[in-house]
């Protein structure tokens, strides 16, 4: 049971989802600094001064009903700040580790088919049969046998 959990806790996408949720967790802060003093002055700068940048209320003199773009312009620039960092810095090089893995491991033997292993029985008897009969008998057919053909007693 313990060495399941163990394959399935190996697995790759296991830890890239484990080292994505911990390495996104870290960045966090990172990217929300850069957010918050480089990015959202600059779409406040093309918003104008008046309340948060490329903003705009549906019923004037209610802020509740304020649809504020610059805030989610500003996440999905966050998203992909931590979602380009992850994959750079963990996923890239964890599949590159993978393939290396696949590499150097020996090829897995591939198991024969029913159609192989019954080819191989008839062959086996075919030999029998013609060692057993000695060559007066002829070659064995892969065909029906002809009664005419064979041995009168």
């Amino acid at each position: 049971m313990l060495r399941g959990f163990r394959d399935f806790i190996l697995q790759g996408n296991v830890v890239e989802l484990a080292t994505a949720v911990i390495i996104g967790g870290a960045f966090t802060a990172i990217v929300t600094a850069f957010s918050d003093k480089i990015i959202n002055p600059l779409i406040s700068a093309v918003g104008g001064a008046e309340g948060p940048a490329l903003s705009f209320q549906i019923k004037p003199n209610v802020p509740e009903t304020t649809i504020d773009l610059g805030a989610v312009i500003t996440a999905a620039i966050n998203f992909l700040i931590v979602a380009a960092i992850v994959y750079f810095i963990i996923i890239v090089p964890m599949n590159k580790l993978n393939e290396l893995r696949k590499r150097g491991a020996p090829e897995e033997e591939v198991p024969p088919t029913t159609e192989d292993l019954l080819g191989d029985i008839r062959e086996i008897l075919r030999n029998q049969t013609a060692a057993a009969a000695g060559p007066a008998e002829g070659p064995a057919t892969d065909g029906p046998i002809d009664p005419n053909q064979l041995p009168r007693h």
